[in-house]
């Protein structure tokens, strides 16, 4: 079923109906309403322990640059790992360094750059925890179901960011900023509770060895070089984030010194931001079957440059709360939008991967943002920096227009198992390599721009799965005799090739062997770089050495 029809069709609320989905989703919300405690408290703190407009934003990029940093490594565990493990393991440290964190404020013991170290670790497994979580998903629910899955994510992640807020404001001035701490590090165990009593659906067999960890790594980033549609879903987000990160790095600044507001009036505006972003998602199935995904993004950069710039000339309270409100809005239609284009655009097999890198990139540009934003804070005021940030926004949305988003939409990505077993004369060790795959067409030279059209898509289909040089060449004595070549790092990286083959690399490939001339065949050819040293195979059966 395609994006849009499912959107459609399906219910927002179907996915609760499969148990996993259900609990799972529970203990995220419960987890992330004391994260988002955790980061009130923190941001609250540094208020007190340094004012400074760039020590503020700082917490916002500590948070943040870790993601940045180790997306992509996580996303590698997370495709070559079992995920349920992974996200266990790292749950657990993230309740210690929590808890760690909670006695040295109960004793007073905390300093600024001490805040940001313990910052930076909970960043650090936020990034090991994105990409497995993100990826589990399509596990959680059948395909008809994902969209609302990822609108409904969106939703609980929203609701603990109405919830969580308003309460850490409440719970500071009532009992002190520890308490935050110590809720969101029990918040944790229930999560891995919840992935204790899940159990995942069985990987498929493989006959192949694991992947090794650098070698997924460049097949991740292999793959999303190759995909227009992450191509565009990345620059996209690199538009809207790099912006947008001035409303969330200087929003402590602005309850506290533009608002002159102590934590609950901080811990409100957030839970503002919350429910807006919960009405925005509620209000996502009629507004997709309304609105395209380019012009749903487009209307989310206007109406948050719309709320920096409230921000900026209107120094009130209500206005502040109700800007609040618009900007959740805009948040969650816009991240779900490039969220859901990101995952149309991946297989499962790279899926982790390739949502670590729009991960990368999403953390990157709030790193980057806060820092910039920060700084500038710091030289010509808070609402001079918001009105620059909101003309930036704009101005890179009109110039990423062009990058179209959902371009994966429809598009299948399961196995196919359409390529045959290559045949060898004798057994070839997995690790040789570089392997040369040769594809001889025969086709109508007045043909041949057709041709060379339809076997340029084909081109994205072999980087996609790993091959790093690619050509095409004709012969010279022969017009129509098509010669396609490209090059994998060794044997095995050809064989998972084949393992990997979809439904949609099957399509492209034949809309190129429709210009092959009537019975007669492509002709394959697998060629391995040669090794001196290793004895030559054997002659396959069947040939007679007297008539060579």
């Amino acid at each position: 079923m395609s994006a849009e029809a499912t959107t459609k069709s399906g219910s927002a609320w179907a996915p609760f109906r499969h148990g996993a989905f259900a609990v799972l989703w529970t203990a995220t919300v419960i987890s992330n309403i004391g994260t988002w405690m955790h980061d009130v408290a923190s941001g609250w703190l540094m208020t007190s322990l340094s004012p400074s407009p760039l020590m503020v934003a700082l917490v916002q990029a500590a948070t943040s640059a870790p993601v940045f940093l180790f997306a992509l490594v996580a996303g590698a565990l997370a495709d070559l790992a079992s995920r349920r493990k992974l996200l266990t393991t790292v749950m657990v440290l993230l309740f210690l360094n929590t808890l760690a964190l909670a006695a040295l404020v109960l004793t007073e013991r905390v300093t600024p750059w001490i805040l940001l170290l313990f910052t930076f670790i909970s960043g650090t497994g936020a990034a090991f925890v994105a990409p497995a979580w993100q990826a589990i998903v399509p596990q959680l629910v059948p395909r008809s179901d994902l969209q609302s899955a990822i609108a409904l994510n969106g939703v609980g992640i929203n609701i603990s960011r109405a919830i969580g807020p308003a309460l850490a404001g409440a719970i500071i001035a009532a009992i002190g900023i520890a308490w935050p701490y110590l809720i969101n590090a029990v918040s944790f165990l229930v999560v891995v509770a919840a992935l204790a009593w899940w159990r995942p659906p069985q990987a498929p067999p493989s006959d192949l060895p694991a992947e090794r960890f650098f070698s997924a790594m460049r097949a991740g980033l292999r793959y999303v070089k190759a995909s227009r549609s992450m191509q565009s879903t990345l620059v996209r987000a690199v538009a809207f984030f790099l912006f947008v990160s001035a409303f969330w790095a200087l929003l402590p600044l602005v309850a506290r010194q533009e608002l002159n507001g102590g934590p609950q009036l901080y811990g409100i505006i957030l839970g503002a931001v919350g429910v807006g972003a919960v009405g925005g998602a509620l209000f996502l199935p009629w507004l997709t079957r309304k609105f395209d995904a380019d012009q749903l993004v487009a209307m989310g950069t206007l109406g948050t440059a719309l709320v920096l710039v409230v921000l900026a000339l209107i120094k009130r309270t209500d206005t502040a709360i109700i800007a609040s409100l618009l900007a959740g809005a805009c948040w969650i239609t816009v991240l779900s939008r490039l969220n859901v284009s990101a995952q149309l655009a991946l297989p499962d097999w790279v899926r982790a991967r390739g949502l670590s890198i729009f991960i990368t990139i999403f953390f990157g540009a709030m790193t980057l943002g806060s820092i910039l934003w920060g700084q500038l804070a710091t030289k010509i005021g808070i609402p001079n920096t918001q009105l620059i940030a909101a003309a930036g926004a704009v101005i890179a949305g009109l110039l990423s227009w062009r990058f179209k988003l959902l371009q994966g939409e429809g598009l299948n990505h399961s196995s196919s198992a359409y390529w045959p077993q290559p045949l060898v004369a004798d057994e070839i060790a997995m690790d040789r390599g570089p392997v040369m795959v040769t594809i001889e067409y025969e086709i109508d030279p007045a043909s041949a721009a057709d041709f060379l059209a339809a076997i340029c898509d084909l081109k994205a289909s072999r980087q996609r799965h790993g091959a790093y040089a690619w050509g095409v060449f004709e012969d010279v004595a022969k017009p129509g005799r098509m010669l396609e070549y490209f090059i994998e790092e060794s044997w095995v990286a050809h064989m998972r090739h084949h393992q990997r083959t979809s439904v949609l690399d099957r399509e492209i490939q034949q809309r190129v062997i429709a210009f092959q001339r009537s019975g007669v065949e492509p002709r394959v050819t697998h060629l391995l770089a040669p090794e001196p040293d290793r004895p030559h195979p054997a002659e396959p059966p069947g040939i007679d050495d007297s008539l060579l």
